[in-house]
């Protein structure tokens, strides 16, 4: 049997399995092929290759570890979301994805379906943890002067099939195909006595119903001044234009003041850009008196306040200041201290802080593009999904 073969075997087997059913539709993107000149094997986020003098050297148990691998990379969008820390320290980036995928492997109930081949990165104490976990654990491991296990079974990349970077816009399509994927295979997976009973959390959280951020955002702001509010057709709801569905949106004689605060720590610059056109747009359709913008880290290193006129180009008119730490507690302090009287505030970070305390009663919108457990209970909050 040669191994185009084998691998056409072991994609049917995992496909068929309850247990890895559910990655039938990720397997099935893109190509994967057996190629020359690969060490071990590789992904760019959709495509797959397999070096054949390593397959040679693998079982049928381990041949379909290292196939469960690359398309666990792929369903866990890891090539798709974490090109910044690629960029920042490609090595650790490298070792804590595969942390995350081989502790799928090895968590898997029936232990013959898949071995992990000698090499593969595992460590019982990243058991369910995300990539961002395991980065910060093994940088912080780094920094305390440790030696960390850092070599990985196979290599990631970011360009496409013809060798050219991902664009933004490439990147989401991306990620909106992979979510289809893993929800077709998620019907193929039931219907094979598969369930998500097992599932890692990681995994759990891609299958969860998805709200988008950008409404949450719209809906937020407008109960935040509801009661106040007229209907004109004077201005139309961009949203709906496209659809040829001419709506009217709503005016007020006194929205009043917006107070929005960007998390300057540094690890949300990329999604920061996405955050600020949606905040431009909510803006231009509600009109609030005033927007007051807090940049912030440990503390309020800046402030800037806009009226209706500036919001046309508002991205233009930021001058963020700060990026250290990580403390939304200096929010409400500094709003307290300067008599700030906002309908409502937006606060857009990361999610790495301790819980902190929001004696404020101000509605409040938190938007993470991580973790959600630290907010304070007072607060709504919503994940920003690329």
């Amino acid at each position: 049997m040669n191994e185009e073969t084998r691998l056409k075997k072991a994609h049917l087997t995992l496909m068929r399995h309850p247990e890895t059913s559910l990655y039938s539709g990720i397997i099935m993107m893109g190509t994967s092929k057996v190629i020359e000149d690969c060490p071990t094997a590789y992904t760019d986020g959709i495509n797959k290759r397999y070096g054949r003098e390593f397959m040679t050297k693998l079982n049928d148990s381990e041949l379909r570890a290292l196939i469960l691998h690359e398309n666990l990379h792929v369903a866990l969008k890891h090539v798709v979301r974490f090109k910044k820390k690629m960029n920042e320290n490609a090595q650790l980036m490298n070792a804590s994805a595969d942390y995350v995928v081989n502790d799928v492997i090895v968590s898997l109930q029936d232990k013959s379906l898949c071995t992990l081949p000698k090499g593969g990165l595992i460590d019982k104490k990243y058991h369910n943890w995300s990539v961002n976990d395991v980065y910060k654990d093994l940088k912080k491991q780094q920094e305390e002067g440790k030696e960390p296990e850092l070599d990985t079974l196979d290599e990631h990349g970011f360009e496409d099939g013809e060798g050219k970077e991902l664009t933004p816009e490439q990147s989401k399509e991306l990620s909106t195909k992979i979510n289809q994927a893993l929800r077709e295979g998620s019907m193929l997976s039931t219907r094979a006595g598969g369930g998500s009973g097992n599932l890692p959390r990681n995994l759990q959280e891609l299958l969860a119903p998805k709200i988008d951020w950008k409404d949450v955002l719209q809906e937020f702001v407008s109960q935040a001044v509801k009661g106040k509010d007229e209907y004109t057709f004077r201005r139309y709801d961009k949203r709906l234009i496209a659809n040829d569905m001419y709506m009217p949106t709503t005016i007020s004689e006194s929205v009043g003041e917006l107070v929005v605060a960007p998390d300057l720590s540094g690890s949300i610059q990329e999604e920061l850009k996405y955050f600020i056109a949606e905040l431009q747009s909510v803006c231009e359709m509600l009109q609030p008196e005033k927007l007051r913008i807090l940049w912030w880290d440990t503390e309020v290193s800046g402030e800037q306040v806009f009226t209706p006129k500036d919001y046309p180009s508002l991205t233009s008119l930021l001058k963020p200041t700060g990026g250290g730490g990580t403390d939304p507690g200096c929010i409400p302090e500094y709003i307290s201290a300067n008599n700030i009287n906002a309908e409502a505030i937006v606060v857009f970070t990361d999610g790495w802080f301790y819980r902190p305390k929001w004696n404020i009663a101000t509605p409040t919108l938190f938007i993470t593009t991580d973790r959600e457990e630290n907010v304070p209970s007072n607060c709504k909050v919503i994940k920003q999904e690329l």
